[in-house]
């Protein structure tokens, strides 16, 4: 049922990953991204989620940093020795009366549909789960070393059940509550039902598949590589000059007689390369994200906006190629900060430098920023894209 409270995405990245040997599964690299940032990307970028938690094992920080780079979350929480106490683990952390919907690390690909259809589900139900058919025949293996098999599954009315799970928060850690400890569950949709919970079902998807042997990381590097469509768009933003001692440019601080005006910091740079990358996966503009008449952006770091423009890149399984922004005013002298500017917007975008231009030029004092009136900035940034995707 509707619970007011916020979202939260809880992500469950404690296993040991044992069957790919070697760094836990979720740590894996995958498409130039670990496994868990895929999912985190994922729920980061959509609408409905407002906040994301990771579980992670005892001993995980250091790849826990190393996945999740710059990304702005929570600190992780240490999970248990099964994925139970991991779920319960990371549920004392959130607050009570909202969503939560319990994710497992290793589905990286996670749908922005699953999840709309999970959060309308739980408006009418306590909890929600994604399922898909189930296609194959079904039948009781045999155990070695005899290797006959055994008697048919009826399949009719089986389903695959997926993650995420949506649940209410506070229904839930009450269902966890009343499970057995002794006994471990398959799934946090089983603890719900245990508890009397009502859990719908909704349409999964086969991206979700969890990924498991060495055989699933081939067959997910295989998807990532499937053909792409390179798009390019081109932001461009402009700021007159006000009182002040100094300007944000590129997120950068660069001392300066003046300042530039604007609702947000007024960062010239910073927005042209958010709306060239909203541009290249067809998502509006800056104002359609952050309305200038809505007082929380006042003032704002734009490095805000554009990791949210990152984030949406990534949430349409995207990967930023180039970004080239080039700044146009008689001053400042650009010169003696490209390098420092070039580093932060890589560190913001989550891309190594070499993806980054970042170049300066005059109007011969042609124009209001020839006659020293502002600041204007052009970017053009270059993504790389499924071709199925809209």
């Amino acid at each position: 049922m509707r619970s007011e409270g916020p979202t939260v995405a809880l992500i469950v990245a404690a296993g040991r990953g044992e069957r790919l040997g070697g760094t836990p599964k979720q740590y894996q690299p995958l498409g130039g991204r670990a496994l868990l940032a895929h999912s985190v990307d994922a729920c980061l970028a959509h609408p409905g989620i407002d906040a994301v938690q990771v579980v992670i094992g005892a001993g995980q920080d250091a790849a826990y940093r190393a996945a999740i780079g710059a990304r702005a979350l929570p600190a992780p929480v240490i999970g248990g020795a099964t994925r139970r106490e991991s779920v319960r683990a990371g549920l004392a952390a959130i607050a009570p009366g909202g969503r939560v919907l319990i994710h497992d690390a290793a589905r990286p690909f996670l749908p922005a549909a699953v999840i709309d259809r999970l959060l309308a589900a739980l408006e009418t139900h306590d909890g929600a789960v994604p399922v898909l058919p189930v296609a194959d025949s079904l039948a009781h293996g045999g155990k070695a070393p005899d290797s006959t098999l055994g008697e048919a599954v009826p399949r009719a009315g089986l389903v695959r059940v997926q993650t995420p799970q949506a649940f209410g928060t506070t229904a839930i850690v009450r269902a966890h509550a009343l499970w057995p400890a002794e006994r471990e569950a398959t799934d946090d949709a089983q603890v719900a039902r245990a508890a009397g919970l009502a859990v719908a079902t909704v349409a999964g998807d086969p991206a979700l598949d969890k990924i498991t042997w060495g055989t699933d990381m081939v067959a997910a590097e295989a998807r990532l590589a499937t053909a792409r469509t390179t798009r390019t768009a081109l932001g461009f933003d402009v700021h007159t000059f006000t009182a002040g001692t100094g300007i944000r440019l590129g997120g950068v601080t660069i001392p300066h007689d003046r300042a530039l005006a604007g609702h947000s910091d007024a960062d010239v740079a910073l927005h042209a390369i958010t709306d060239a990358l909203l541009g290249t996966i067809a998502a509006g503009d800056i104002g359609s994200h952050f309305p200038p008449s809505d007082p929380r952006w006042r003032g704002a770091d734009s490095a805000i906006f554009l990791t949210h423009a990152r984030d949406l890149v990534a949430a349409a399984d995207g990967r930023i190629d180039h970004i080239d922004v080039t700044i146009i005013c008689e001053a400042p002298k650009i010169g003696p900060h490209r390098a420092t500017i070039r580093t932060r917007i890589a560190t913001l975008l989550q891309v190594e430098e070499a993806r980054i231009s970042v170049k300066a030029t005059t109007t011969e004092r042609l124009g209001f920023t020839g006659r020293g009136e502002g600041i204007a900035a052009q970017a053009v940034a270059s993504v790389r894209v499924p071709e199925t995707n809209p």
